[in-house]
């Protein structure tokens, strides 16, 4: 019995759609294992999000996920694009498809892009999730702050070049009967990888 696919998107007609509807606001319409990839400029973001959300053939009426991606150590340092991308799932209940936005922070030092809170507020906690774990700030955001580390934390422990036992830890001092940060006391580590022995490996 041949299973009914009529319900399924065609990949291709998708990329089409979108590409239409973004027409010059879209760098790259990719289309790669069946799913449809679109890269932006951060000067453009807001808009093509909005876009996507309004336009006939899109109408990605809900956010998924959104996350950052820290790109320095990509393949191996072979990277020399911007380092900071957010990457945005969307979904299209009334059509049935969905679609990845991707956008790259134009600067380093500090990595900006618009906040689509106001388009889709499921992107309130993604944002600051983003903001806090890879300092990526989010234009426009109402209420941008940390949200899962704690408020003295420094840094952003998602970047790739963060320390792996952090900058600051905190302990309880009875003295002072209230909590306190000092710097980490953890000794750093050296990491030996491991080394798979030949199965005859010392026998003569």
């Amino acid at each position: 019995m041949t299973p009914n696919t009529s319900f399924a998107v065609d990949p291709v007609a998708l990329r089409g759609s979108v590409t239409d509807a973004l027409g010059p606001l879209a760098r790259r319409v990719e289309l790669a294992l069946g799913e449809v990839t679109v890269t932006v400029a951060a000067a453009d973001y807001l808009q093509a999000a909005r876009t996507l959300r309004d336009a006939p053939g899109c109408q990605f009426e809900q956010l998924i996920d959104l996350c950052g991606v820290d790109y320095s150590d990509y393949r191996i340092g072979g990277w020399d694009g911007p380092r900071y991308a957010v990457v945005v799932h969307l979904l299209s209940i009334s059509l049935n498809q969905r679609v990845r936005l991707k956008v790259f922070a134009p600067d380093d030092d500090l990595p900006v892009v618009d906040s689509v809170n106001g388009l889709w507020s499921a992107a309130n906690w993604f944002e600051r999730e983003a903001f806090d774990l890879f300092g990526i700030v989010f234009e426009g955001h109402d209420d941008l702050r940390r949200i899962l580390t704690d408020y003295g934390f420094i840094g952003h422990p998602f970047r790739k070049d963060f320390p792996v036992s952090g900058e600051v830890e905190m302990r309880y001092d009875p003295e002072r009967q209230r909590v306190i940060y000092q710097p980490v006391t953890i000794e750093p580590r050296e990491i030996t990888p491991r080394v798979i022995r030949e199965d005859h490996y010392g026998k003569l």
